[in-house]
């Protein structure tokens, strides 16, 4: 009776945590480069002690005793997303795999998948929270910067390469190039909000040189909202199930107290 109620408990966490994750992908389905996440389940404890009891097969021997289920860590899909074309030279995609590099506000640096960035009061490069987009300069790239010379929505573009050339008196000038960073391993990367992540302990970020960058795209989220509503429903099922298996155990538990009475 107890291992009833202790798989019936284990299984309605673990189906509450899957809905969790399911409706943090439903709420981001429209947010620019957001990657779903993804629980899977897997078996806690099995038991195969011989003890007086237990249930038995036919020859005698006992049968394996499940001690539940629980959730494995949540696991970011990393697969692309579609693109839309924008127009915007704000705007910008990463066609593979990589992030753009931001600069936090406390001097740290973040990264993100999303590029719906535009220019700030200084001349910036900026996403929708304010942090600054990494550029690495050339050598005439500090020399305008030092000038004074910033970006505006007319005078730059970026090739897929990531370089970014500035209109100059009619000239175009190799201002900088905007870098591309991956790592290895899907859960290398931790989220800490606002669709940026940062690398775990230990793990090093990598140039990319191998991904696009398309100016005036934007990647949209990976999220399949018919595939998660079909998932919400079957883990709406299984905790209805398990919750029932809990009220019968209930029952069953005041049957015993009132024929002891």
């Amino acid at each position: 009776m107890l291992r009833a109620i202790w798989n019936s408990r284990s299984a309605m966490n673990a189906q509450q945590e899957k809905l969790d994750s399911i409706s943090n992908n439903i709420a981001n389905v429209n947010t620019v480069g957001y990657k779903k996440e993804n629980v899977d389940f897997q078996d806690l404890v099995y038991e195969t002690l011989h003890r007086v009891g237990y249930p038995t097969n036919a020859g005698g021997v006992n049968t394996i005793n499940g001690t539940g289920v629980k959730t494995t860590e949540w696991i970011r899909d990393t697969s692309q997303g579609s693109m839309v074309e924008t127009g915007l030279k704000t705007d910008m995609a990463i066609d593979g795999e990589g992030f753009f590099r931001v600069a936090l506000p406390n001097g740290t640096s973040a990264y993100e998948r999303a590029g719906n960035f535009s220019i700030d009061a200084a001349g910036n490069l900026v996403d929708p929270d304010g942090n600054r987009l990494e550029v690495n300069l050339t050598a005439e790239g500090s020399a305008l910067f030092n000038s004074g010379t910033v970006f505006k929505e007319d005078n730059f573009t970026v090739n897929q390469k990531g370089q970014i050339y500035m209109k100059i008196n009619n000239n175009s000038v190799l201002y900088g190039k905007i870098n591309i960073y991956n790592t290895i391993g899907q859960d290398s990367m931790r989220s800490v909000g606002d669709n940026l992540y940062v690398p775990r302990n230990g793990v090093q970020m990598n140039l990319n040189n191998n991904a696009d960058i398309l100016q005036g795209y934007l990647e949209q989220s990976n999220v399949d909202l018919g595939q998660e509503m079909t998932d919400m429903i079957l883990a709406q099922r299984s905790f209805e199930l398990a919750s029932k298996g809990l009220t019968t155990a209930d029952e069953m538990w005041g049957l015993i107290n009132s024929m002891k009475r």
